[in-house]
């Protein structure tokens, strides 16, 4: 019998320990250290596969004491838990320890014990990669690339800890009921609107499931034609397609015995309806210009971007079909339900930008991310990724302020206590006088000139035209204040 896996956790809250141990106690050898001194002493008397070490430690922070590890004992996996998520922090961790993983505090038991299980796997593959390296000069590069392949796949298995949020976030109860679907081999609707990350979601169930070592596809129908969608979906014999002189393998092929994502199913025509429901009912379908009939064990996921219940009800979408794909459903909430989640969003993909283009940043200042957490985000997160590529390629300092962000998203701040909360559009199609309307666009000017200034009164008047008295007087009239934080630059 195989010993188990050996585990060492850290934390100096024995609480805590106690709490992880009782978790994973089943499936490993667990070890236990109050703080870094303990741990490296457990380390240099045991063979450890993985450490699970809190980040904020009297003595010695986790990332300090993994990066120790990293220089004495390079193979074992190292993943942080912490209650925080400063980017300094996760960046210094990335850079200096070679975190594979951050795991965010409270933590549910199956996603300690899915972490658990994934850093064992990478490690073991690890070694035999190590192992396997002296035979791959004599065997070519089919064999180093099938190992390669295996890691790729197995560093993607850590699926859901990439739908990032926050501890208390709205998502929590969405992404636990997303683990429960994906361990039963039933169809899930996602739905939500686009840019809220229902491929994100699909993909984590996943790899979360039975099927995470067969084969992920997605496709979205949006946009596609009929005839296009056939071919990509169902494939094609030799002949239909010009110029091609093999027979075409689909999607549904190449996805069986793993998971094929269908985003868009709201956009299908009548026709290709009909399709779908024999594919999700029977698991049947016939290539393009074919007449045999072909069979498929994959698991379907879809994905909407509005609600297919009310599509049905207004007989746009059929209601056998809905009911064929809708086993069990998902709703991923927009940017601006969830906006306690948009600090960890914009400083994670903010460093993955940084690192993308070469460019190194700190992270965004606290101001910067209240006037971004102001804002509704109608296109979410491809919107919020698009602001934050902006401000790093017009960002001279490694902090970005909020001078950098849009016009439109400075002007949405609802800091000014005595207006109302509204855009533009809604003012001018609001009820009120004509005076009344232009105060509020006015207060709105002010605010978005002023911030974009670094609160730089002389300029903000000289380029709005006004003096710094009567500057002043409208900044009084309107109640737009300077935040604290703000770091004022008067000439």
């Amino acid at each position: 019998m195989n010993p188990l896996p050996t585990l060492l956790l850290v934390d100096d809250e024995e609480h805590s320990l106690a709490a992880m141990r009782m978790a994973l106690e089943d499936d490993f050898e667990c070890l236990t250290a109050l703080d870094a001194d303990e741990a490296t002493r457990l380390m240099e008397e045991n063979f450890v596969q993985a450490i699970f070490c809190d980040h904020r430690m009297p003595g010695r922070t986790g990332v300090e004491f993994l990066a120790d590890v990293r220089e004495r004992w390079p193979e074992t996996v190292r993943i942080i838990i912490t209650g925080y998520t400063e980017t300094t922090d996760m960046i210094a961790a990335i850079n200096d320890a070679g975190i594979y993983q951050f795991l965010t505090k409270p933590w549910h038991p199956d996603q300690l014990m899915m972490a658990a299980k994934n850093a064992a796997q990478l490690f073991q593959l690890s070694r035999d990669h190590d192992r396997l390296s002296l035979e791959m000069r004599f065997m070519g590069k089919t064999a180093e690339n099938k190992v390669e392949a295996r890691r790729r796949t197995l560093r993607q298995g850590f699926g859901f800890e990439k739908i990032l949020r926050a501890a208390n976030s709205p998502m929590n109860a969405t992404v636990e009921l997303a683990r429960q679907y994906a361990s039963f081999d039933v169809p899930v609707l996602i739905s939500g609107e686009a840019g809220t990350g229902k491929d994100g979601m699909a993909r984590a169930m996943h790899y979360a499931s039975l099927r995470s070592e067969h084969a992920f596809y997605e496709l979205n129908c949006a946009g596609m034609s009929d005839e296009l969608l056939m071919i990509e979906l169902l494939g094609a014999k030799k002949g239909v397609l010009p110029g091609a002189p093999n027979n075409k393998i689909g999607l549904l092929q190449k996805a069986s015995r793993g998971t094929m994502f269908l985003n868009g199913v709201d956009t299908l025509s009548p026709q290709m309806q009909l399709v779908l429901l024999r594919l999700a009912t029977e698991g049947s379908f016939e290539p393009v210009g074919g007449s045999e009939t072909l069979t498929t064990n994959a698991r379907l996921l879809t994905g909407g971007h509005i609600d297919l219940g009310r599509a049905v009800e207004a007989g746009t979408f059929r209601k056998d079909l809905y009911y064929a794909l809708a086993a069990t459903e998902l709703t991923l909430l927009p940017l601006r339900d969830r906006i306690e989640d948009l600090p960890i969003l914009a400083q994670t993909a903010l460093a993955d930008l940084a690192a993308e283009h070469s460019k190194p940043v700190e992270g965004l200042t606290d101001l910067a991310l209240e006037f971004l957490g102001n804002y509704d985000w109608p296109g979410n997160l491809p919107e919020l990724t698009n602001e934050l590529t902006r401000m790093l390629i017009c960002a001279q300092d490694v902090r970005l302020g909020p001078e950098l962000i849009s016009r439109h998203i400075l002007q949405a701040d609802p800091s000014v206590s005595a207006l109302p909360e509204r855009g533009v559009t809604d003012v001018l199609a609001s009820d009120g006088t004509l005076k009344d309307r232009i105060e509020l666009i006015e207060a709105r000017i002010l605010r978005e000139t002023l911030t974009r200034l670094k609160w730089n009164k002389s300029r903000a008047a000289e380029e709005l035209g006004l003096s710094r008295v009567g500057l002043r007087s409208k900044l009084d009239r309107y109640g737009v204040t300077q935040p604290a934080k703000h770091q004022t630059e008067e000439d």
